[in-house]
């Protein structure tokens, strides 16, 4: 796994490279701070391998909980009460004071229920923000998904924009902080409650208001946490995403990797951290697999932060598919080791030479690490000069590897694909 791309060395490669990428961005903004979430700021996935998501936090506004005074949060600050007589981890939200200075896609999301309050709507709140999100010939938007609005570049992986609002529960952080556990260390517990939380608009599935309900979230968190798992637990949520990915192959989203990051948060808490490494990997993978049958069966799993949110709950799993899986997944515990042969990705690297299975790795490491220099370039602030200086650069040095592939190839006897074919195949 290290020499297909998730190894300890590069995955802390990919998250400093998109925190800086982030902080490079920030610097120009005021009205909106972008924050790397999901599979890219875990640093888990590769450069192409899956879409980039961007959390965009809207400045100048609180969501906080009841009980929380307004004196306490300065005049400036746009404050919204949050209603938790919702579904578990939902909420709604009531205005409770508006400033001079607002977004016009928050305020045209507000609407009056008709018993004296103002609820922001979390549907209208999207639907504006659609409109609002500028766009020209070489953007496509794709279909809405959730509190997402997904878009690609030219032949890029989508970059899957959230906007979402700060939140201040401190009632639900201390929850999650006083559980008794063997991880995170006390001193990362404060951390991740220093971090905070964000509402994002979508509600539950199955709720008759889901229309103005609002998702309370921790990307950062969250983010911060996965980066602290150890190497073995970190490859066993890789392989779990791949079994969901390559094996079970939901159609409608029904399981999720991030059921998958759940489980391994889960693992990592109930269990001492010297239990993990790299000889017991195929026992929490089992272990994982375990729990994701159990999952599917009862269809239940508590939220790593909200444990009363299911997130099974409105899953749209039929008994077909249950019943399917199920089977499957039995199936695969019962192989023992020989399971990870069943993914396509595992078993070529399994199959390959050991020599060239090696140098390719290498190869394509160095390349992931170019574009990701790339990619903080096109944001960077350096004079014109400096930055096509070492673009060209970077574009040399990628030649060099992407043509030495090609002749590789050739030399195999494989079809010769054009380098930017052949990079985009190895950066995915």
């Amino acid at each position: 796994m290290t020499r297909l791309g998730y190894g300890e060395q590069i995955r802390r490669w990919r998250v400093e490279k998109f925190k800086k990428r982030a902080s490079l961005i920030n610097a120009g903004l005021s009205d909106v701070t972008v924050i790397t979430a999901g599979s890219k700021a875990e640093g888990l996935t590769c450069v192409y391998e899956s879409d980039r998501d961007d959390l965009l936090v809207l400045e100048g506004i609180l969501c906080v909980e009841a009980g929380i005074s307004l004196q306490t949060i300065p005049d400036g600050i746009g404050v919204y009460r949050m209603d938790t007589h919702a579904y578990s981890g939902h909420c709604r939200l009531l205005l409770e004071r508006q400033t001079r200075k607002h977004f016009e896609t928050i305020y045209n999301a507000l609407f009056d229920n008709g018993q004296g309050d103002i609820l922001l709507s979390s549907s209208l709140f999207l639907d504006e923000l659609s409109a609002y999100i500028p766009t020209d010939s070489s953007v496509v938007n794709h279909e809405r998904a959730g509190p997402s609005l997904p878009r690609s570049i030219g032949g890029e992986p989508h970059t899957v924009m959230v906007c979402a609002l700060r939140c201040h529960c401190p009632s639900i952080l201390q929850r999650w902080a006083s559980r008794p556990r063997h991880w995170p260390s006390p001193v990362l517990v404060q951390k991740v409650v220093s971090l905070g939380a964000n509402v994002t608009a979508v509600g539950f599935k199955e709720s008759e208001y889901k229309h103005m309900e609002w998702r309370i979230g921790f990307n950062t968190g969250e983010s911060e946490l996965m980066n602290n798992l150890n190497d073995t637990q970190a490859k066993v949520y890789v392989m779990l995403k791949m079994i969901v990915k390559d094996v079970l192959r939901p159609s409608q989203k029904e399981i999720t990797s991030y059921v998958m990051k759940n489980i391994v948060l889960w693992q990592a808490e109930r269990n001492p951290q010297n239990k993990f490494y790299a000889q017991s990997f195929l026992h929490w993978l089992h272990d994982g697999l375990r729990a994701l049958r159990t999952a599917i069966v009862t269809q239940q799993l508590s939220y790593y932060m909200i444990p009363e949110r299911n997130l099974m709950a409105a899953s749209g799993l039929t008994y077909r598919q249950q019943s399917h899986w199920v089977e499957v997944i039995t199936d695969m515990m019962a192989e023992g080791p020989r399971v990870i042969l069943g993914l396509p990705k595992i078993r070529r690297a399994i199959v390959a030479s050991p020599e060239p299975m090696l140098w390719y790795s290498m190869k394509r490491m160095e390349l992931e690490m170019l574009e990701l220099e790339n990619m903080i370039l096109n944001v960077s602030c350096l004079e014109n000069g400096v930055l096509d200086a070492i673009r060209q650069e970077i574009l040399r040095r990628e030649m060099e590897i992407l043509m030495g592939i090609q002749l590789w190839m050739s030399e195999e006897g494989c079809t010769v694909n054009a380098l930017t074919d052949i990079r985009n195949r190895m950066l995915k």
